[in-house]
């Protein structure tokens, strides 16, 4: 699950770099999803006229007409560009995207990572034709071409925005500062009911990163990507860890007050709960440990039954072009899509705050990709763990 309800960073201190060229445009070379055979889908091929109707599957803050806050609007200014009148459905987990989608209802969702490539493979989602969608050549590269959002080089949505699962800490309590992973897997009983996870099945990605940096010999290439050995090693630190955790936690806001009132000190968060925890009083500190970490990208995936496609395309070039992008990015605490949003921010050191031109920092995330059983590391010897296992096994990891 994640926000379940929208909420606007808060203001950051440090200055704004700004980086222009090098390479931030260019198209990537991330490896595709080798062995997966998605259903043969065809892009549309131009647009047609607006079918005066747009209906929208996605995370609370992402689709704001002013009804939460009349300062977040961004529904309205479409509707009147386009005519397409936006109806949306917040969804509060991954899985609720997807049975949501498979219900042909909607025309297109903000799907994470963890869902992308069900959707994909069952055919719910098409592919998109990003000539179609202008603002897409400001995309990020790292964003373009990602084993969540595309398979063999064909764009199967357009990426929204990306963040990291980072590591926060209660600066009174824990001491010396935390650097690695280790504090919240092998160093765990030190926090014992005050240590808090995040709460999703995905979650085991982040021990088998963990395990990727410290136990070699399980041969972990892609965290989502663990064969049997690998996934039951995951699944064994995490039934390690869970006499020590408090809480796993999926809404923001239990976070925050969790490390307010000591009840955490230690544990998994996003760089946004950090700021507002901070705001709020708490002595924290968001780090991204040295083993890097697991994070999340969101795509706009175009239903392959969409009743209004020409709706749908509007709006994803609407929803990254750079003024848009810069407002649900301010919003909702994230790193935005578009470079040029950078100079849109209502706050100029937002994206230095969030990273969001800083290449080089989102080479340690490995971002949410949905487990499937053609090994998305590329091995073919062997089959690895799928997704509704890793349901099964988190069910047994919390008791």
């Amino acid at each position: 699950m994640r926000l379940k309800r929208s909420l606007k960073a808060t203001a950051a201190v440090c200055s704004l770099l700004l980086v222009g060229g090098c390479g931030l445009f260019g198209e990537s070379s991330a490896s595709s999803s080798a062995g997966f055979n998605p259903p043969d889908l065809k892009a549309q091929s131009e647009l047609g006229r607006t079918e005066g109707q747009l209906n929208l599957v996605a995370w609370a803050g992402y689709v704001e007409d002013g009804s939460t806050d009349p300062k977040a609007d961004w529904v309205t200014p479409f509707e009147k560009q386009t005519g397409c009148q936006v109806h949306a459905k917040v969804a509060a987990s991954s899985d609720e995207m997807v049975k949501l989608m498979k219900s042909g209802a909607y025309d297109a969702v903000s799907a994470s990572g963890d869902a992308s490539l069900r959707l994909i493979a069952s055919g719910e989602a098409a592919p998109v034709n990003t000539d179609l969608v202008p603002n897409y050549q400001d995309v990020f590269f790292g964003l373009k071409n990602q084993s969540w959002n595309s398979v063999d080089g064909t764009a199967y949505g357009i990426p929204h925005g990306r963040g990291a699962n980072l590591l926060m800490y209660n600066t009174r309590e824990v001491s010396p500062a935390p650097t690695s992973w280790s504090a919240v897997f092998d160093d765990a009983s030190r926090y014992k009911g005050h240590l808090t996870a995040y709460d999703s099945p995905i979650y085991i990605a982040d021990a088998a990163l963990y395990l990727r940096e410290t136990r070699p010999g399980l041969h972990i290439e892609n965290p989502y990507a663990l064969d049997q050995e690998q996934f039951d090693e995951a699944v064994g630190l995490l039934k390690k860890q869970r006499p020590n955790v408090g809480e796993y936690w999926s809404d923001y806001l239990k976070e925050v007050s969790a490390f307010k009132s000591g009840d955490s000190t230690i544990g998994t968060t996003w760089q946004v709960i950090a700021n507002l925890a901070r705001s709020e009083g708490a002595k924290v500190k968001a780090v991204l440990p040295q083993e890097g970490s697991t994070g999340w990208s969101d795509t706009w995936m175009l239903s392959a039954k969409a009743k209004h496609p020409n709706c749908a395309y509007k709006w994803m070039n609407w929803i990254i072009s750079p003024k848009v992008n810069a407002q649900v990015a301010e919003y909702y605490g994230e790193a935005p899509a578009n470079i040029k949003s950078c100079d849109e921010t209502s706050d100029p050191a937002f994206c230095d705050t969030f990273h969001a031109t800083d290449e080089s920092y989102w080479k340690d995330i490995a971002f949410w990709t949905t487990p499937i059983e053609q090994c998305l590391d590329g091995r073919t010897n062997v089959k690895c763990v799928p997704y509704s296992r890793w349901v099964q096994a988190w069910t047994e990891i919390k008791g």
